[in-house]
């Protein structure tokens, strides 16, 4: 943890970098007042253009717009949200970002440069060329421009890093208070990255900087030394709330509903195992799900528990003729979609003619709901 004071220093001197660079040398001799300690912050842009990390483009017309577009899909692993022609993307190597990163601002008009293919693989590679012919000991993070949800204005973020731990982990600490901190993990490296673009700019071609006073830099012979790399903060899809756009969310919702199986067995009596809880859904989701759901005036719902079961029958049933019959089955799918909404399955049980003896000439359709177990 920082104790004291950091220092940001701009390194100067860096020029333009073409294809095949060196710039381990270029860095090295840019700056020959590095420090063992010293953190080394590498605009991802140079890193690419070293690396060849380039797309060639027509300079203008709606010929250099398609060849961007076909750039910004092969970068893309899945499109999280799109507006007209923005798009927001998972990259392949994980990373949530407009136009797959993809950057056309400080380079020739007919290219484009790409992220770099393996952030953490050309951090851990300048890092050790720095010890090797410097006999530096340096931490290296590559960083890269990132929009933020929620959030007007960019700033910079960490794309690869090697030397230090990316995350420092405060769960099970106590403040000052006598409060267990129970969620905070502190993303160092994007706080570094941050802390670098202070000094570097956008217009200034200043791409590197060193952040100094940091003391979490590993030793270049320690194992393991270089860390997990910025790979680490990548959220895996399992806990990310927010992996589609709204519009996508939506659309994607509503796909999904359209899907439901209708006679279709609970997964707990299939070949899935997915266990069924004990006790009948909580009636206060049926409340939140059906509250104000446009159900047609033919359609007559009745909610039946039996005691011992696990699930709760919903009876729909409408006089046999066709518009009734027709709002029925509507009803019905809008139902299952609602219940399914809050996290409920259902599964059609039966659908029967004449079933009360004192309505006759209707239909009814069964459907059972259960809450899958915790």
């Amino acid at each position: 943890m920082v104790s004291g004071s950091l220092q940001i220093l701009p390194v100067t001197g860096i020029g333009r970098i073409q294809p095949g660079d060196d710039l381990v040398a270029i860095i090295g001799e840019a700056a020959p007042w590095l420090r063992d300690g010293d953190v080394l912050v590498v605009t991802s842009k140079i890193v690419s253009k070293a690396e060849g990390r380039l797309v060639e483009v027509p300079a203008d017309g709606p010929e250099r717009e398609a060849a961007r577009a076909a750039a910004v899909q092969a970068e893309t692993a899945r499109v999280v949200a799109q507006r007209g022609a923005t798009r927001i993307v998972a990259t392949h190597h994980g990373f949530v970002m407009a136009a797959a990163g993809i950057d056309a601002s400080n380079v020739d008009r007919n290219r484009l440069v790409l992220l770099p293919k393996d952030p953490d693989a050309s951090a851990r590679a300048i890092r050790a060329g720095l010890a090797e012919r410097y006999g530096r000991t340096v931490a290296v993070v590559i960083s890269d421009t990132m929009g933020r949800p929620w959030r007007l204005g960019l700033t910079d973020v960490a794309l690869g890093a090697a030397g230090l731990a990316p995350l420092q982990d405060h769960r099970g600490q106590v403040d000052p208070y006598g409060n267990e901190l129970q969620l905070t993990v502190t993303a160092v490296v994007d706080e570094l990255a941050a802390a670098a673009d202070l000094v570097k700019g956008k217009l200034d071609e200043v791409p590197v900087a060193v952040v100094r006073g940091y003391p979490g830099v590993a030793p270049i012979d320690a194992p393991g030394g270089d860390g997990p790399g910025a790979v680490a903060l990548v959220r895996d899809s399992a806990s990310d709330l927010f992996s589609l756009g709204t519009a996508e969310a939506r659309a994607a919702g509503m796909a999904e509903v359209a899907r439901l199986p209708i006679y279709a067995p609970f997964p707990g009596d299939g070949p899935s195992g997915v266990r069924l809880a004990d006790e009948p859904p909580d009636p206060q989701l049926f409340a939140d799900a059906l509250a104000g759901l446009p159900l047609a005036p033919s359609t007559v719902v009745r909610f039946v528990v039996t005691r011992g079961s696990s699930t709760i029958i919903i009876r729909c049933s409408a006089v046999r003729e066709p518009t009734p019959l027709v709002a029925l089955g509507m009803d019905v799918q809008r139902l299952r979609s609602a219940l399914h909404a809050v996290g409920l399955l259902t599964s059609i049980v039966s659908v029967d003619f004449e079933i009360e003896a004192d309505e006759p000439d209707t239909e009814s359709v069964a459907i059972a709901v259960a809450a899958p177990a915790a």
